[in-house]
């Protein structure tokens, strides 16, 4: 019984994060401050490619696909909303998805076994780790495309 409800308490938090990432507000958001600035190790994104990101990253789910209040997260898109909500919107996924690890940890409160530590685990990795690396790798590639593209207007 311990792990439905377990189950159901990240199924919850799953509804509830998108509510949450839907209300936070934008303006706290930059890819210029930490913790959403790439950071050196990074290389632009590139350090991810070593973990085959270009192969897998594309084959997980978007919720924007499914959800219509939604940023989409496809190139198209972003030229119709501007890059910087897509790239602000890149801050704010990675955002959601921290703050479900953390939460995540509530499971133990209702399940204590050794089970539960595996669970917890699988679901960080596979559930929101991904996430996590799909967002800072984008991030830095988007924002190298808005400032080459404000290079440009301004020439003109």
């Amino acid at each position: 019984m311990s792990f439905l409800y377990a189950v159901l308490y990240i199924a919850a938090l799953g509804i509830l994060s998108h509510f949450l990432g839907q209300a936070l507000p934008r303006a706290h958001f930059s890819a210029e401050r930490f913790p959403y600035r790439a950071a050196q190790w990074e290389k632009g994104g590139k350090a991810y490619e070593k973990l085959g990101i270009k192969r897998w990253k594309d084959h997980l789910p978007d919720m924007s696909k499914i959800m219509p209040d939604m940023v989409k997260k496809k190139m198209s898109a972003a030229k119709e909303q501007g890059m910087e909500v897509l790239i602000e919107e890149t801050c704010v996924a990675e955002c959601v998805h921290w703050a479900l690890i953390v939460l995540s940890l509530g499971i133990f409160l209702f399940w204590r076994s050794p089970w539960s530590i595996v669970f917890w685990l699988v679901y960080n990795i596979l559930g929101n780790l991904p996430f996590i690396i799909i967002q800072r790798y984008n991030r830095p590639r988007l924002v190298m495309l808005e400032q080459r593209r404000k290079r440009r207007a301004e020439k003109a």
